[in-house]
Parts: structure tokens; sequence; C-alpha cells
């Protein structure tokens, strides 16, 4: 209908220039206003009808009002222009959700299943929790799984953000939607499609699309008055001078249309949008979830970022340096037996470095019962009849095993810069495990970088002790530590500095850290792909383990806030010049169209600048 308009519009114009009668171009005018209204009178009609008063609204009662003066050029200009804009405007808006279309194309439609012995090609829907997927070189994967045989680089870029391929062999964890590389692939399917990584990040990107950023609230709330306003504005125009003797109807009439439609809120109401969608898709190219606009904005103005420490700031892959048995006639693979009967059970980034230890002793866990584990403390279970804990200082201080050996062991191993567990068998002290767990390569860059974007404290809040903490702390740059917390205590940390009015953002694994993770202004989950409690309880998932995209996270908030005071600052005072203009017969009705327009397309192409931010 926008080209028809352009084409009946171009016509009529060209026959009035020629000097046709008016019988010729009045018919092709008012033709061309038919057809640049049909979608717009429409909803500015259903509009008025549910008392919002919109820019469908206002551009009707323009059209109509210039066609009922005689001015039928200017009424199929108004609508013309104002179809074009909200044509262009669509398909800007389109190339803003690009990036969450393109993850949508990710996924395989198809997969090929090992079933009674043959490989099947079935719709990926229609593969089952535990089947067999095949995955040949160079193809996309597509259900979540776990490489059960073969050797193989996948590129994980789409899910974690990370461009170096991962090498995947047995027991690795695969995500739909990634690409295979140079090996074929046996995977066993451990998710539906519906259930995958990538389906929940599309799930959690539209809703977060579809809710409000306080700045998009505020400019809605100023619109739904603001029309209003301009409605009684424009009838006032057009009325009172008249009225008083100050030029003739036609005249102001005129001007009272031509200020309505500078009035229009068009540029206003899309410059919050257009800002925060690119902002989530940005976000979301870069590997990392920003769930809703809210906390894109909320990113940005952190001042305090408080940071877990193990899987955190530190590889997450901690190894036991050396085990020290405690007390005569215990030995250290009798240490390691205990530790492991309990470390079966836990999914603590240290149980899995014990487990580790023991692999490669070439030691099998036994058998245990009643294993609890105890946050911030240890773990607890019954091994061959005895109540063994395994844990550190504090759950030694708490169960009176902490004899002048033992805090003489752990002394050593915390000067050393390691995180030392006790085992302690029915009360008594047995054996020390020193665990070492190294920085991130990126922890320290990441933390300067964030300090260059404006987060001006880096506080580490850890359930470690404090040597060990204050050693990791000095390494990569930390500014305050607090160290021996508990879950709770991460908690009442991270409240006191926003009582002192800091704006916190907490960054954990999503699981141990959930109570901060909600408490913090923006939780932010390290390393959620294909966690299920981190995508669920933060705000904010680092999909991949690179520290660094949280500085970029940071600074791609401050420049969609940055774009979206632009666009709101443009956009009035686009509005007052022209409303000055029409109101003093500066401004004709298509001047007035086209500016309104223009202001909504410049708006438009400045909110797609975020989609640049690397």
């Amino acid at each position: 209908t926008v080209v028809v308009a352009g084409v009946l519009l171009a016509a009529g114009l060209v026959a009035g220039w020629a000097g046709a009668p008016d019988r010729i171009a009045v018919p092709l005018l008012a033709l061309a206003t038919v057809a640049g209204g049909w979608y717009v009178v429409p909803r500015g009609l259903r509009a008025a009808r549910a008392g919002a008063l919109d820019m469908h609204f206002l551009m009707t009662i323009a059209a109509v009002g210039a066609a009922f003066i005689g001015e039928w050029g200017e009424a199929a200009s108004a609508m013309f222009l104002f179809g074009v804009a909200q044509l262009l405007e669509s398909r800007s808006m389109d190339r803003a959700r690009d990036a969450i279309r393109a993850l949508m194309d990710l996924s395989p439609a198809a997969a090929r299943v090992v079933r009674d012995g043959r490989e099947l090609q079935v719709p990926v829907e229609e593969v089952r929790v535990g089947e067999t997927v095949v995955v040949r070189p160079g193809e996309k994967i597509p259900v979540d799984g776990t490489v059960a045989d073969g050797l193989s680089a996948v590129n994980e870029a789409p899910i974690t953000g990370e461009s170096i391929p991962v090498d995947k062999a047995a027991g690795d964890e695969l995500f739909a939607g990634t690409l295979n590389g140079h090996g074929a692939l046996h995977v066993t399917a451990t998710r539906l499609a519906e259930d995958s990584t990538l389906a929940r990040i599309i799930h959690l990107v539209e809703e977060a699309q579809a809710t409000r950023a306080p700045s998009q609230s505020f400019v809605d709330r100023f619109a739904r008055w603001y029309t209003p306003a301009a409605v009684v504005a424009a009838a006032l125009v057009a009325t009172v001078p008249p009225a008083l003797g100050f030029g003739d109807w036609s005249e102001w009439l005129y001007r009272g249309l031509a200020t309505l439609v500078v009035a229009c809120p068009c540029a206003l109401v899309i410059s919050t949008p257009v800002s925060i969608v690119s902002g989530l898709a940005a976000a979301a190219r870069g590997g990392v979830l920003v769930k809703g606009g809210a906390h894109l904005e909320q990113l940005g103005r952190i001042d305090l970022l408080a940071i877990d420490k193990t899987g955190t700031l530190t590889g997450g892959h901690p190894t036991v340096a050396a085990v020290i048995p405690l007390g005569a006639g215990t030995t250290a693979g009798e240490v390691m037996r205990l530790a492991l009967a309990i470390e079966r059970h836990s999914e603590h980034p240290l149980a899995r470095a014990v487990m580790a230890h023991g692999e490669h002793l070439g030691l099998r866990p036994g058998p245990s019962s009643g294993f609890t584990a105890l946050p911030g403390r240890g773990a607890r279970a019954t091994v061959d009849g005895r109540v063994i804990h395994l844990g550190n200082e504090r759950l030694a201080r708490e169960l009176g095993a902490l004899t002048p050996e033992a805090e003489h062991e752990l002394e050593a191993a915390e000067r050393d810069g390691t995180t030392a567990v006790l085992v302690v068998s029915d009360g008594r002290p047995v054996g020390v495990l020193a665990i070492s767990d190294r920085p991130r390569p990126e922890a320290a860059e990441a933390l300067r970088l964030l300090h260059g974007e404006g987060v001006r404290r880096v506080a580490m809040l850890t359930g470690d002790n404090p040597a060990t903490a204050r050693a990791i702390a000095a390494e990569v740059g930390v500014d305050e530590v607090h160290a021996g917390l508990l879950p709770d205590d991460k908690v009442r940390v991270v409240r006191e500095h926003e009582a002192a009015g800091r704006r916190v953002a907490f960054v954990g694994d999503g699981v141990n850290d959930a109570p901060a993770l909600a408490a913090a202004t923006v939780g932010v989950a390290m390393g959620a792909a294909g966690t299920d409690v981190a995508l669920e309880t933060a705000d904010v998932a680092l999909m991949g383990d690179d520290l660094t995209r949280l500085a970029f996270a940071v600074r791609l908030s401050r420049a969609t806030v940055g774009v979206i005071r632009q666009n709101v600052a443009f956009s009035l005072v686009v509005k007052a010049v022209f409303l000055l203009l029409a109101v003093t017969g500066y401004a004709t009705l298509w001047m007035a169209v086209l500016a309104d327009t223009g202001a909504s397309l410049l708006v438009v192409a400045n909110g797609l600048r975020v989609l640049r931010v690397r």
C-alpha cells in the first residue's frame, strides 16, 4: 500500500503541476491518501476507542483535517511519508533482532540417530534423551549431549561467545547449535530439543526484549499524557487565534494540523526500545545473556563488583598439590581413601580436584552413606561405620578437631597460597589436602578493564581462608577481600555495600552463590552455558568462562544508556523547534511530517549503532 500511495501521490502532484483540472488531480491525491492510510487509520481509530491517542490517531486527524480544508496534496503527502517511516522503522527494528533470528537458525532441523543398529535421519524434535546421535565432521550438533565416542574440536562461539574451538573427547558436554570440527562424534542426547541450552537462551532473550526498561517505561508514561496534551494544544492553535480575530479560520486550522503532526511523539516513543533491543541482541551475540532491559541499564551503573573466587576469579580446575597425613599410623593413601568416599557425591570444584587426583593415583572411591553438604564449610558422610568430615578450618574449629599439628599444617598450606582441606574421622584429624587453584589467565586484565569502565572497587567474597584469598587478590588486582564467608555472609556483605549507597554486581557460579546473586543490584552468573540454575537465578549470564566479557557487558550497557539519552534529547529538541515553526506558520504540513519521519529514522539509526559495540 505504501508503494501504491507513492505512485498515486506522484501522479496527482504531476497532474496538478501540469495544470490538469481538479477533477483529475484531486481523485488521484484522495486515492493516495486512502492507500497511505490503509493501515494507519484503522489503528488510529482502535487507539481512540481504547482511550490511547497514539501517533496513528494524530496522523489520521491531520490527514482528515487537511482534506477538509482542500489540501489534498498535504493529506496524501502526510499519509505516504508516515507509511514510509513505519515501513523503514519496522525494517530497522528487524535488523536489531537479526542476532536472535540467527540463533534460531543455528540448530539443524534433523538429526542422525542410531536406532536398532541403523542410522536414521529424523526431525530433531523426535530425538529422545539417551539416544545416540551421529555428528559428522563439519556438521552442526543438533541436541545437547555428551560425547560417547570420538575426538573433535567444536566451535562453541554461538553459545559461549568463545571463538577458539574447544577439544572434545568422551564424557565432554556438547551444546545444540555448535559446529563440529574435523572428527566424527557419537553423542548421547541429554536434553530434548526444546530444552536445549540454545532453546533456553532464545526464550530468555525474547522474554527480555518483551520487558520494559526504566527508560522505556518513562517514555511510555510521558507519551500517555503528552499525546492528549498535543491534541488539546493543536485544537487551541486552530481555534483561539481566529476566534480572537488574528487571521482567518483556514489559515489557523492548517497551522493547528501542522502542530498536531509535529507533536506526534513517534521519534520519542521509538527512541528507547530500538536501543534496548539492539543492546540485548549485541550482548547475546557476544556470549552475554541479559535477561531484560532493566538489567542492561543497571549493569552500566554499577560502582562495586563483588566476585566469588573459586571458578570465577580462579580457573575452577584446582589440583591436589599435597596429601599430608596426621598422627601415627595414618598414611596418605588412607587419607585419600576417606576423602574419595565423601567427594564422590559432591559437585564442588574442590571435590572434582580430589576425584581427579584419586584417579591419577589409580584409587577407586569406596562406599559411603548419609552424605550431607555443609555450605561454606565442607561435607559429611559415614565411611566404614565412622563419621567422616571433610572441610575448611571453620568446620575443624566447630568439631573441636583443630589440634596443634593440624593447625600447623593448615597454616603451612595457606602460606603456600593453597587451599587446605582437613579430613576428620570421628572428631580426630587424620590428614590435610593442599589444593591449588590458579587465577584465570584473563582475570587481572578483566579487572583492569572493569576499572577502566568506571567500576570503582572490586571485592572478593569467598569461603576460602584469608591467606589464600589475599594471595589470589594481590595477583589479580582485587581491592578488598572478605574471606571465610558462608553463603549468608556473602549476602550480608552485598547488602552492607548497597546500604552505603553503592550499586553492586555480584559474580558467582549461579548455584552456591544464588542468595548473593539475588541480593545484588545485578546478579551475574559465570560460565552459565548448560547450567540450569545459573540461567534461571542470575540477571546476566556470561555463557563462557571468559571474565573479560563482563567488561564488554558493562561497556555495552553504558553505550546503550548513552544512545537512549541522545535519542530522547534529540527527539525533544526537534519537537520544540518544529512546534515553534508550525505555530508561527513557517512549517507546512508535509514539512512537519518530513521532520517527524526524519527524526524517527535518525533515532532508529542511532539505536542500531549499539549493535556495533564489540
